[in-house]
């Protein structure tokens, strides 16, 4: 049981939850990549991996910390070639239910995983395993779950919360969480939450 069972962390299943089975799962890389890519389940954890202590903000009004695991997009990127023309990023979970579009800019933060682990235990289903982006500097919805194709694209779009009135930047605003680690209410600054 991962760290985010025991802490009862909310299990968002927006656009359905897939069920996946390794032995046949792939990741799906296209768009504006130099050249289309699947990678199954064991090329994936062939890639080194990094662990990085960080927070999912939700923007339901909950932020949790932990250490994650999987492969930094960094490190990611230098495993495909993309054209200089794609500036933002469509991820889509298995089966297509739910999609969300980051900005290449705001990927480039160091703490950006594509995580299949937390705190030394795999990610359950329910939270989005076995493959999900942890986007710390931004909103929870833009951290796709049960990621099942990337795609690079040269503009801005909307996305599953996004068509129904999120921000498509989803950048994380002012005001307050609970921190689900200590189950108090903190002021939040805005954008990546670092003071606690």
């Amino acid at each position: 049981m991962s760290i985010l069972k025991d802490l009862g962390v909310p299990a968002f299943k927006a656009g359905g939850m897939p069920v996946i089975d390794l032995q046949n799962y792939f990741l799906s890389i296209g768009g504006l990549a130099k050249e289309e890519r699947l990678f199954s389940w064991q090329e994936i954890l062939a890639i080194p991996k990094s662990r990085v202590n960080c927070r999912l903000t939700s923007v339901s009004g909950w932020s949790v910390r932990a250490d994650w695991e999987g492969i930094r997009w960094i490190d990611f990127l230098k495993q495909i070639l993309v054209d200089s023309m794609a500036n933002h990023v469509r991820f889509t979970s298995v089966g297509g239910g739910y999609s969300t579009a980051v900005s290449l800019k705001d990927l480039d933060n160091p703490r950006v995983l594509l995580a299949y682990g937390v705190n030394g235990n795999p990610i359950e289903a329910e939270y989005g395993g076995p493959l999900r982006m942890v986007i710390p500097n931004l909103w929870g919805y833009k951290s796709c779950k049960w990621l099942g194709k990337i795609e690079f694209i040269n503009q801005e779009e909307g996305g599953y919360w996004e068509d129904r009135g999120y921000t498509r930047s989803g950048m994380i605003e002012p005001g307050f969480t609970l921190d689900i680690n200590t189950h108090t209410r903190r002021p939040i600054q805005g954008g990546e939450v670092t003071e606690f």
